[in-house]
């Protein structure tokens, strides 16, 4: 994946453009300049819509906006970022709005299985371990990376006996940071300590802080949290173990699925996606195809 993102001026002036769905056919969406283009409903997407979505006329959205550039909150506390953009532009396709519900990032699965939630829009890892729970509607990928204070040396691969800063419920959380503390322990070395925080924001400030050595979230977010920091912060180690980012639904509603599915790949087609993506700077992320449940792991 490519290491580098826009200039941090320009996801500034990308971040001010916040999107906004219409209640008619048509919504609002930045294109690759920052100009505005219209996404027209299909009709074969919105044809697959459930019922009850289809007489409610928007999406009811999980988000965890504090993962910029993914999802996070301009100066009001609206969530912005390219998934937001990229989901309203999805709504636009189905001839729907959104109505964003933020919550922490471990409480969205369990809403969207109790029927709180529509979709869960958080930068999910599609995995196995999470099918059996939801079903997940693929559209991007996206691996792991690590980040320190700036001249602090830290290996990913030999992190033992440091304080690792998590966002809790995440990949890097729940599956990344214990092996690699287990490995740490089976050598015979001290284990990591890993330090749960409820946003990403949170995780990011304990590394700034002094509070912890460093911190590992989405490949994104790290690369965006070190050109926001001033030079406070700077990369360690390269990008590994890439993952598909999947939209998580309530597994009996394959309906919606495929609605959401078909709303994607027309925006693939049209240009839609891959515009949102490149003002964003996160076009090495782009997938081919929009599938569900890709994961094989």
């Amino acid at each position: 994946m490519k290491n580098r993102y826009l200039l941090p001026a320009a996801l500034t002036a990308a971040a001010a453009l916040l999107l906004t769905g219409c209640v008619n056919n048509e919504v609002a969406t930045p294109d690759a300049t920052g100009s505005t283009a219209a996404v027209t409903v299909d009709k074969a997407a919105e044809a697959l819509l459930p019922d009850d979505i289809r007489q409610a006329g928007k999406l009811i959205l999980g988000t965890d906006a504090t993962y910029a550039p993914n999802e996070f909150k301009d100066a009001n506390g609206d969530p912005i970022g390219w998934e937001i953009e990229l989901a309203d532009a999805m709504a636009g396709k189905l001839g729907l709005t959104t109505d964003y519900q933020v919550a922490k990032f471990d409480n969205i699965i369990p809403s969207i299985t109790g029927g709180k939630y529509d979709v869960g829009l958080s930068s999910f890892f599609d995995t196995k371990e999470r099918q059996q729970q939801v079903d997940m509607v693929d559209y991007f990928t996206a691996g792991i990376q690590w980040a320190t204070l700036a001249g602090k040396s830290v290996d990913p691969d030999n992190a033992c006996g440091l304080k690792v800063a998590v966002q809790n419920g995440t990949t890097e959380a729940l599956d990344d940071v214990p092996a690699k503390s287990q490995a740490c322990t089976d050598a015979g070395k001290p284990a990591i300590e890993a330090l749960g925080y409820d946003t990403q924001d949170e995780a990011t400030a304990a590394v700034t802080l002094g509070r912890a050595d460093a911190m590992t979230a989405d490949s994104p977010v790290v690369q965006y949290a070190v050109q926001q920091s001033d030079g406070k912060l700077e990369l360690s180690g390269d990008v590994y173990s890439t993952f598909l980012y999947g939209m998580p639904i309530a597994k009996d509603r394959g309906d919606l699925g495929k609605a959401l599915q078909a709303a994607l790949q027309s925006l693939m087609e049209d240009g839609t996606y891959g515009s949102i993506l490149s003002k964003w700077g996160v076009e090495s992320g782009a997938i081919d195809k929009i599938d569900i449940n890709g994961a094989t792991s």
